[in-house]
């Protein structure tokens, strides 16, 4: 069982870590949808989710004319599992974990449409925090 939340606390749920695919979108939506690169999204079955707290702060936005969704909590925004417009899976955004699922991303959707920079980030130093100075 893996636990799941919003960042402030308001949504909490668990999931079973049996998980179907786990997809890094670049579509213009999910990286519209984040605000970042790409959308890391876990898919399962539709009733693999147990909702703990605050379920009722859940906000669902779908993209007119696109079979694209998001769900966020009302209070804090942060991206929340929903279940996909033709019902036939849950959609879990990764960073809404808490702890991290056996499976790993297997592919990258959208290729074409990836923001023109993100091919540099590989390039990129890395800190274990903010950067010094």
């Amino acid at each position: 069982m893996l636990k799941g939340s919003c960042l402030c606390g308001a949504v909490t749920f668990e999931v079973d870590d049996r998980f179907m695919a786990f997809h890094l979108c670049h579509c213009q939506q999910c990286r519209k949808m984040t605000g970042s690169a790409y959308a890391a999204n876990l898919f399962t079955t539709p009733n693999n989710i147990r909702w703990l707290s605050g379920e009722t702060q859940l906000a669902r936005y779908d993209v007119p004319g696109r079979t694209i969704s998001n769900a966020f909590c009302r209070q804090c925004a942060s991206a929340l599992p929903y279940l996909s417009l033709s019902g036939k899976a849950l959609v879990v955004p990764a960073g809404s974990l808490d702890d991290a699922p056996s499976i790993v991303p297997q592919d990258h959707l959208f290729w074409a449409e990836r923001a023109p920079w993100y091919q540099e980030v590989q390039n990129c130093p890395c800190y274990e925090g903010f950067p010094p100075g």
